[in-house]
């Protein structure tokens, strides 16, 4: 018995040059559409963020030049009272803005979501306030606010409770600024609602016909269906207060006093250092004191810190949205 074998001749076959050639000049149209962005992309974020990396090492105040000090600027943050202090009411602002933020967005829409009439009016008068610029907020509110003048110290007097001095107060200094950010969240509630509302009709319609009232729907149906989004608020609400400025400025430097005609102050952290929150105490060092090293290397604790929410709110996502298609599919 033999056995036979036949040469079998295996033809590799190449891409044609034309298709090579088509297929670079489609990466290159590309890349030339997308080239502005880069450019821009690398020139305002890329270079401002490796130069504030690079001058945390050093002491530099604008005018001599840098003076490699290592890790110095990361050690005094240890020994600063006052970055403390600015750690600390940033965190205030960082849980009490995040709870607030996501259960009012939440909570109004839910309620919009509902209603039969009128649902275009109330959801522009919500979201009205986010248009404010953030200093015309604040000074409203102070005029609100303003003890023995304001229309509130008037409400509150009519039933006999004495009004806080609110931004003038430590102690209420902080809440006062939270009601600001409250008041105009109606960009968060805009997304929520629209989340809400692209909940499918016929989860809704299952849960029914499984004994589910509204309660129980909204539970086990709406929130679930949501929970990307409200991460996303989470995260959103996260940043917004670890970059809070503007308004405790605003409020810090009315309540004292301080303002001149310009909108400038020389009081900063008012009362008490209560509003000296992280951006705050950073813009001090950078442009108060000229310590731009220590300055960017607070800058550099910030971006990391936002960088880290943002992974978070990344990662978090995906994985429900990968629960979610896999809910779907099976």
């Amino acid at each position: 018995m033999t056995a036979t074998l036949e040469r079998v001749d295996v033809v590799r076959t190449t891409p044609a040059k034309g298709w090579s050639r088509s297929r670079a000049r489609h990466r290159l149209t590309v890349l030339a559409f997308m080239a502005p962005a880069i450019l821009g992309f690398a020139l305002f974020f890329g270079y401002p963020l490796i130069a504030t990396i690079g001058f945390s090492f050093t002491k530099y105040d604008l005018i001599n030049p840098p003076e490699w000090v290592g890790l110095e600027n990361y050690a005094y943050m240890f020994s600063d009272k006052l970055f403390r202090t600015a750690v600390y009411n940033t965190l205030w602002f960082v849980v009490v803005l995040t709870i607030a933020r996501v259960v009012f967005a939440l909570g109004v829409a839910s309620v919009i979501a509902r209603l039969k009439t009128g649902v275009g009016l109330v959801r522009t008068l919500c979201y009205l306030p986010s248009l404010a610029p953030p200093v015309a907020a604040t000074l409203v509110f102070f005029l609100v606010m303003r003890p023995n003048e304001g229309p509130l110290d008037a409400f509150l007097g009519w039933f006999g409770i004495e009004s806080p001095l609110w931004f003038a107060d430590p102690v209420w200094a902080k809440p006062g600024i939270a009601a600001v950010m409250l008041w105009v969240s109606g960009d968060l509630m805009i997304i929520v609602l629209a989340a809400i509302l692209d909940v499918p009709q016929e989860q809704y319609e299952a849960a029914e016909l499984d004994g589910a009232g509204p309660v129980r729907r909204w539970w086990h149906v709406t929130l679930p269906t949501i929970s990307p989004v409200l991460m996303f608020g989470v995260v959103n609400s996260i940043i917004l207060a670890l970059q809070l400025f503007t308004q405790a400025v605003v409020a810090g430097s009315a309540a004292s006093g301080s303002a001149d005609v310009t909108g400038s102050t020389k009081v900063l952290g008012f009362p008490e250092n209560s509003t000296l929150t992280f951006p705050v105490w950073l813009y001090t060092q950078g442009f108060r004191y000229f310590d731009m090293g220590y300055a960017a290397a607070m800058a550099t604790v910030l971006f990391v810190i936002s960088f880290a929410a943002t992974a978070v709110l990344v990662q978090r996502m995906r994985k429900a949205t990968h629960q979610e298609e896999g809910g779907s599919g099976a």
